[in-house]
């Protein structure tokens, strides 16, 4: 196994963690941000290309698991690659657009 594999499987486990925000916001017919609207990355997209962006991510995912090295899901190292790639993604994501989503604020009892 090559360290390469290792940091595309993490990527790949991004990808997917990121299609998931932009495929769900496009089924259901919400705007979100995406890396086209304007300003970039604080604007927000339609529904269709947030379905379009997060098939993009789909299938980049798949192509850096399943068409780089030989990535295993049954392989602990291979999952918390991919695994780890999702996190990191997500929680950067989290903070990044909660402050226009109303999510860095705690809720009030």
């Amino acid at each position: 196994m090559q360290v390469l594999d290792l940091v595309l499987w993490c990527f790949g486990g991004a990808c997917l963690a990121n299609a998931v925000p932009h495929c769900v916001s496009g089924l259901m017919g919400r705007a979100f941000q995406t890396p086209f609207a304007r300003p970039r990355g604080e604007g927000r997209s339609s529904s269709t290309a947030n379905v379009w962006w997060g098939f993009v991510n789909l299938l980049a995912g798949y192509l850096l698991l399943c068409r780089v090295g030989d990535f295993d899901v049954r392989a602990a190292r291979d999952m918390l690659a991919a695994a780890l790639g999702a996190l990191l993604l997500s929680l950067y994501l989290a903070r990044r657009f909660g402050r226009f989503n109303g999510g860095n604020r705690p809720e009030e009892a």
